[in-house]
């Protein structure tokens, strides 16, 4: 009898321990994987071609989604632009009027961040490389695949020489994968700005 009274309890306790889990480790996965902007960047992922996932990805690996984050070396906003390169890439996207205090408005950071590695992508044909460019920069990117040291074949990477662009590599590749879950649940993951919100 006992034993019949017992076990809805510890039914119910069990429940209320899953639940409890589940959601302490949602808010964990939102805190260290943030998702937000999720409607500029399907937009401009979609508009150049890229994976939802790949972007996101990137402006973790950038930025941790933080649309003010600025690099020692001056690259800025949510897809860490250098001023150079975002006045380089402006023009090409009908961005006439482009100022680079606008770095820092997300939609277009990630306009010209989806440009630039769309552009990327195409150029080389190879996301590695294509990332590589988008850390490390075109020039060196063009000497490592020149170099049979670095690449067999002078079109894919078989070594990155610089760690922290090894790293970075390896980083989005992680993050994507990682993405590309929460993008199946967006209404749990989708966070806003300064704190969090189930939407």
């Amino acid at each position: 009898m006992r034993r019949k009274r017992l076990l809805p309890k510890l039914l119910l306790i069990a429940l209320v321990i899953i639940v409890i889990a589940a959601v302490c480790a949602v808010l964990l996965v939102r805190r260290f994987y943030p998702l937000r902007y999720l409607d500029i960047i399907s937009k401009y992922a979609e508009e150049y071609n890229l994976s939802v996932e790949l972007v996101c990805a990137v402006i973790h690996s950038e930025s941790r989604f933080d649309e003010n984050a600025v690099s020692p070396e001056g690259a800025s906003g949510l897809m860490q632009i250098m001023e150079s390169t975002a006045y380089w890439l402006a023009p090409q996207i009908g961005m006439d009027d482009f100022d680079y205090g606008q770095i820092f408005d997300p939609e277009i950071n990630i306009r010209l961040g989806c440009y630039y590695l769309s552009m990327l992508g195409r150029r080389y044909g190879d996301i590695d490389v294509a990332l590589s460019a988008y850390n490390a920069g075109s020039g060196n990117v063009e000497e490592w695949l020149k170099n049979p040291e670095y690449s067999s074949d002078e079109a894919t990477l078989d070594h990155i020489p610089f760690t922290e662009t090894r790293n970075y590599v390896s980083r989005v590749a992680s993050s994507q994968r990682i993405y590309s879950i929460l993008l199946r649940f967006p209404k749990l993951f989708i966070t806003v700005r300064g704190k969090e919100a189930f939407v």
